[in-house]
């Protein structure tokens, strides 16, 4: 039996520069309530940022724009299909429809973009390929949407979703059994893109169960810790300052600790994290008189506002 119940989700995001770079190639967004008529939509997308990627800036806001369009529409029909059969069908849209729905929304969002600002010069050379145009707007993204019973999530690329279950423990359902080596990651403009998607299906059936915390992010922030169970306790630790320290608290502290980690990484650091109302609204305990360290050096890039959808 699944049980439909109305929940409210506090939301946060951040996100910096890295180091030398000439421009922020993060971008990422959130909407939604996560109702079952309003779901929780989050995502995060990195450019990949190299010469042969001169646009991925904009393909990482595609890819966010796109995804956020899809998963709302997703999260939407997930509440009218408790007929017999229909959470199967939905889990195989989720499964396969949805990641060739998204990589077609983006490949034509990203096409339609070159068709209307082709470069100005004319050096008398054939027109490029769909696929180098697409290489051009090269992006990994991660997205989760949140209903009142299911938290489904997708990934293609490097980067991180952490989830954080009712009894406090860190997950990373869609971290690869082995790490991308280098700068190579899987990219939304890689041939057959939709067969490199990573998906998470959590169907909630008891209330007490729901997570209480998701937390996405690009992987300047995985890759500022010497291992991925760094990330791991980073989320354990922000999780803990949430319950210490009260949500203000940690927004507050989140552009500085991204800071920190982007001077390790040097890369684009950003973070989008959802925190389930009622747990957040609960009455804390005495903060800490000695917080812990944060998760990296200072870094001296300032942040790149996104925005909210």
């Amino acid at each position: 039996m699944v049980t439909a119940l109305v929940r409210r989700w506090a939301t946060l995001a951040e996100s910096i520069q890295g180091t030398g770079k000439r421009q922020n190639q993060d971008w990422y967004a959130f909407s939604g309530t996560g109702s079952a008529a309003d779901p929780l939509v989050l995502a995060v997308a990195d450019g990949h940022g190299s010469a042969a990627h001169a646009r991925s800036a904009l393909g990482a806001r595609f890819a966010v724009d796109r995804f956020v369009a899809l998963a709302t529409e997703f999260g939407r029909a997930a509440d009218t299909c408790h007929e017999p059969g229909g959470l199967a069908r939905l889990m195989n849209h989720a499964r396969n429809d949805m990641p060739r729905a998204l990589v077609k929304s983006w490949r034509e969002a990203a096409l339609g973009h070159w068709s209307r600002h082709r470069p100005v010069a004319d050096l008398g050379l054939p027109e490029p390929g769909p696929d180098e145009k697409l290489t051009l707007y090269g992006t990994t993204l991660i997205g989760a949407v949140v209903t009142p019973w299911l938290l489904t999530a997708w990934q293609i690329g490097d980067g991180d979703l952490a989830v954080v279950g009712h009894d406090g423990t860190v997950r990373r359902p869609l971290a690869p059994a082995e790490d991308d080596l280098g700068d190579e990651t899987e990219s939304l403009c890689g041939p057959q893109a939709w067969r490199a998607v990573r998906t998470h299906w959590a169907p909630v059936f008891e209330e007490a169960r729901v997570p209480r915390l998701l937390v996405l992010s690009t992987d300047g922030l995985s890759k500022s810790f010497a291992s991925g169970d760094g990330f791991t306790e980073f989320v354990g630790d922000m999780d803990e300052r949430l319950a210490t320290e009260g949500f203000e608290g940690v927004r507050d502290a989140l552009p500085d600790w991204l800071r920190h980690a982007s001077r390790y990484s040097g890369d684009d650091t950003t973070l989008a994290a959802a925190l389930l109302h009622s747990y957040a609204a609960r009455p804390r305990p005495t903060a800490h008189t000695e917080p812990d360290p944060e998760p990296g050096p200072e870094a001296r890039t300032e942040s790149e506002p996104k925005r909210e959808t």
